[in-house]
């Protein structure tokens, strides 16, 4: 049973992906009386069916890594630095003026993905006059349901299983149980 925990958290049946927070709750087993049937070469793959079908009929949810944010910027260049974090998902958490100076310390939070290309579009729309550090924050849960295609979470599942050569979509249920 530990085998086929490990093998279905390590490879989850979403996006074959590493899987953290999920606990199984084992209510009823029943094993073969013949101890030859027994073994860990029948054991294994059955659970980890059961592990997979479990995670499709439970609400499984994605989380996605936050960067916090720290910006420095004259007090005129505020603006755009909202405009551009309000297009990549961020959040503006603090806005502080650093005393003695013109300058405005801003803290954000960004979604990683949504980091790629941000201090190119930040300096384009403060004119080159801030200056973003980025540094893991935190994990947030991704809104929509995976299993929805067309919701957010879906649409990441989808291309998380075309770029790994995998069918994109994810398999249904009578995959995991008719075996059973």
């Amino acid at each position: 049973m530990e085998a086929a925990f490990n093998w279905a958290t390590k490879e989850g049946v979403l996006v074959e992906e590493n899987m953290r927070g999920i606990r199984f709750n084992i209510q009823d087993v029943a094993l073969h009386a013949d101890a030859i049937h027994r073994g860990g070469g029948q054991l294994i793959p059955t659970a980890r069916r059961v592990f997979y079908a479990s995670q499709l009929v439970a609400t499984p949810r994605f989380q996605e890594p936050i960067f916090l944010v720290e910006i420095q910027c004259p007090e005129e260049a505020v603006g755009g630095i909202y405009q551009c974090l309000s297009t990549r998902r961020g959040i503006v958490i603090g806005e502080e003026p650093i005393a003695g100076t013109p300058l405005v310390n801003m803290k954000a939070y960004l979604p990683v993905a949504e980091s790629f290309g941000f201090t190119q579009a930040l300096r384009a729309a403060t004119s080159g006059r801030a200056f973003p550090q980025c540094v893991f924050d935190h994990w947030e849960e991704l809104g929509g349901d995976p299993l929805v295609a067309t919701s957010m979470a879906g649409e990441l599942v989808t291309s998380i299983r075309k770029r790994k050569g995998i069918k994109a979509e994810i398999p249904p249920l009578d995959n995991f149980v008719d075996k059973l």
